[in-house]
């Protein structure tokens, strides 16, 4: 039987992670600190210092959590679609969606966090390399399967393809703001709609527009 104090206090500590995720698309990672997050939370600093004694315990944590949200509101939706072609659309869409559904304030934790730690190093740095790797690598797995399926022509560049995904979609939420949400997201859109219709080998697979 699961104690329910742990489970409170786990549900607690996802929802101060989730806040603290998105006080970092606005203020960045280097911004954060527990007398932030309480302040925002309208808590005691003190009961926070009894899940992270550091700020980097804080940051990683933090990281942590916002891969998690990558994964149930991203990544999870999109894996219903079937293999191939239209699952990879389908995560481009499920991650314009998260990113237009104004979630988090600042558009994009990953995104953010990513332009801050570019020139560093260290454990946070570690943090976040690894989750872009991970990430890339399975855009990389749903284009080879959809090159394997027969879905994408066989001369895809996997690698290259991947690339353009996760660059488009970085553009968007980066610029969103710039160019407005209405101008930005389906720009994004019909980018990456076109270059998967110019090398699918059946169209109808994927949408017009």
């Amino acid at each position: 039987m699961v104690d329910g104090r742990v489970a409170r206090g786990e549900r607690t500590r996802t929802a101060v992670l989730d806040t603290a995720v998105a006080l970092v698309t606005r203020a960045g990672l280097d911004g954060l600190s527990l007398g932030q997050l309480a302040e925002a939370l309208g808590v005691s600093k003190s009961g926070l210092f009894a899940h992270w004694r550091s700020k980097q315990d804080l940051q990683l944590a933090t990281v942590d959590r916002a891969r998690e949200q990558w994964v149930d509101r991203i990544i999870g939706p999109a894996s219903a679609a079937p293999r191939g072609v239209r699952r990879l659309w389908a995560l481009h869409v499920t991650r314009l969606d998260f990113y237009a559904a104004s979630t988090l304030p600042g558009g994009c934790f990953f995104a953010t966090v990513n332009f801050e730690y570019t020139a560093r190093s260290g454990p946070v740095y570690d943090r976040i390399a690894q989750s872009h790797a991970e990430w890339m690598e399975y855009v990389q797995k749903l284009v080879h399967q959809a090159v394997e399926l027969g879905e994408l022509r066989a001369d895809t560049d996997v690698a290259v393809l991947a690339y353009e995904i996760d660059a488009v979609g970085v553009a968007a939420v980066m610029q969103f703001r710039l160019l407005s949400r209405e101008v930005a997201y389906p720009l994004a859109r019909r980018a990456v709609l076109e270059r998967l219709r110019g090398l699918c080998t059946d169209p109808t697979l994927l949408p017009e527009e």
